[in-house]
């Protein structure tokens, strides 16, 4: 029988998010595809740094730990580089010691039609167009935003942070405070309270984290999840009840009533959070690692 990737978490990821390919890429930009493969070749036996989401990956892979022969998790590498640039890349991964086994490279073209192949339920890019392509096709996705944040030494768990409307959840409360304002919005939720959310984007891979923590009592859960909503009371009774009717457990939740979030997720310790707004990714990139997903009411033209 063919092999499956069965029930795992599967995250695909770019080499450009995975490792530091901003020189590469400049290579790239100012003198083409040909420099740029032989600057590839010439060097693939030099290690590349990692890059933003390398921690991230690093903490995924280690919920593998102990379990061979069932491992939870599965990353992806999905590269726009040919075989022979991507070589370096692989190398790289070895001398990581990163279990990435399984890789498409598509020399040049978007990887984002590889992302539903391999049943993933999260795609990490640094091409903003990639990242638009997966989410019009069904699969979560987001674009990793360049940071100087720190990493996250809070503790070995994997903390993973969201924010809510366009996001969690459809972005159809957003659409009635983007077109009515916060009065129109805060009451509509009011009468709204007992209906549940539509599911957003990252529905899907909450709830493949939740299959994971449910193998764990609460206390020893190698991965602990939070909401991080700019909504507040009375907004906050739709988002509880919608997680209870989802039957999805969401460890922490932060009602900010507008506040901006980037210390509450410093607080938290994330390891990374997604958001739709490109103002709050700008502020939590200066203390954690963030993907915008370019999703919802505030990227229709």
């Amino acid at each position: 029988m063919p092999t499956t990737l069965g029930d795992k978490l599967v995250v695909a990821i770019s080499s450009r998010a995975l490792f530091d390919l901003d020189e590469s890429h400049q290579v790239f930009e100012e003198q083409g595809t040909d420099s740029y493969c032989q600057y590839q070749i010439e060097r693939e036996e030099v290690l590349l740094e990692p890059g933003v989401a390398f921690p991230l990956v690093r903490k995924l892979l280690a919920l593998n730990q102990g379990r061979p022969d069932q491992p939870r998790v599965e990353v992806i590498l999905l590269s726009r580089n040919n075989a022979d640039t991507g070589l370096r890349v692989f190398n790289s991964i070895q001398h990581h010691k990163l279990e990435v086994t399984r890789a498409a490279f598509t020399s040049g073209e978007s990887p984002y039609r590889y992302v539903s192949a391999f049943g993933a339920h999260l795609f990490l890019s640094a091409d903003p167009d990639d990242v638009k392509k997966a989410l019009e096709a069904g699969v979560a996705a987001a674009t990793i935003v360049r940071s100087k944040a720190s990493l996250n030494v809070y503790s070995e768990q994997l903390r993973i942070a969201f924010d809510g409307d366009a996001v969690l959840f459809s972005d159809d409360a957003e659409r009635i405070f983007k077109e009515q304002g916060l009065t129109a919005f805060q009451t509509s939720e009011q009468a709204s309270a007992r209906q549940p959310l539509s599911g957003g984007p990252f529905r899907n891979f909450l709830a493949a984290l939740q299959r994971i923590q449910r193998e764990y009592p609460p206390e020893k859960s190698p991965i602990r999840t939070a909401l991080v909503t700019a909504r507040g009371a009375p907004a906050h009774e739709r988002v509880i009840r919608t997680l209870r009717a989802w039957d999805i457990r969401i460890d922490e939740a932060l009602f900010l009533g507008g506040l901006d979030k980037g210390d509450f997720l410093k607080a938290f310790g994330a390891d990374i959070f997604f958001d739709d707004q490109q103002g709050h990714c700008e502020s939590a990139s200066r203390h954690v690692t963030t993907g915008h997903v370019p999703h919802g009411v505030s990227h229709q033209g």
